[in-house]
């Protein structure tokens, strides 16, 4: 299983924020360049980069920030926040982006409903760059919440997991929003109905705090872990969380 420690941007910064709210931020780092820098020294193999002023107000801020960290390490970066529509993703990886992160609140309402065909950015998206594109699953109490997890959708997590894979969405990025960046450990319940209902990869984010909960997560099969809080109180290290990642699946 792979550890992807988690960058997330806001006003230039390095934050993690709880549950997503911008009001109960931490700032992990005023160099988010040399943060990217740092995790890739430490070993590694990917990064996972969160543009919150883009997923605030619904376009990227800070592609210049993302080239520069892209630009500044040699592991691929997979990066999300703002991106909705075709040009946005064309910057992002014109940025040097690996793979581009579409939030729910990009896909169009119909994208969340069981019975609508998938189309509009991500039936185009997919067809032009097919696995470089991730979805993230955003979910509050079992149901997709979009626009920067303030507005729940009415769609199951379950449901919208089944039919989008079944529309060619090759990996998921699940995050449980009552867990994130609370150390409480992480909402297997629902990364295991996700992946039981997708069948495709699925990457855990959200209340890993312990190395038990890296095993759990691999044990379950995930295909990777995002880690940001727990790494910056420093609750564990990088080699820490890749060898209990490895050892468990």
């Amino acid at each position: 299983m792979t550890v992807y420690p988690a960058i997330d941007l806001l006003a230039g910064r390095a934050v993690r924020l709880q549950q997503g709210d911008p009001a109960r931020q931490i700032v992990v780092a005023d160099d988010p360049v040399g943060l990217a820098r740092r995790w890739e020294a430490e070993g590694a193999r990917w990064l996972h980069l969160v543009d919150l002023d883009g997923a605030f107000t619904g376009r990227p801020c800070h592609l210049d920030l993302v080239g520069r960290i892209c630009g500044g390490v040699g592991i691929p970066v997979q990066i999300g926040g703002g991106l909705r529509t075709m040009a946005d993703l064309d910057l992002a990886f014109e940025a040097g982006a690996a793979r581009a992160v579409l939030g729910t609140a990009a896909l169009g309402a119909s994208d969340l409903v069981a019975a609508a065909p998938v189309g509009g950015l991500l039936a185009e998206a997919l067809a032009r760059f097919t696995d470089r594109i991730v979805v993230a699953l955003d979910a509050r109490d079992g149901v997709v919440v979009t626009e920067g997890w303030q507005h729940a959708s009415g769609a199951s997590v379950v449901e919208t997991a089944r039919r989008l894979a079944a529309a060619g969405v090759s990996r998921f990025v699940y995050t449980d929003v009552a867990s994130d960046g609370m150390l409480a450990g992480p909402n297997m319940s629902g990364l295991s109905a996700v992946m039981a209902a997708s069948r495709v990869p699925v990457v855990l984010s959200g209340g890993i705090s312990t190395l038990d909960h890296l095993r759990a997560t691999a044990a379950a099969g995930a295909e990777g872990a995002i880690v940001g809080r727990a790494f910056y109180d420093g609750r564990f290290t990088l080699a820490e969380a890749v060898v209990a990642a490895v050892g468990a699946g």
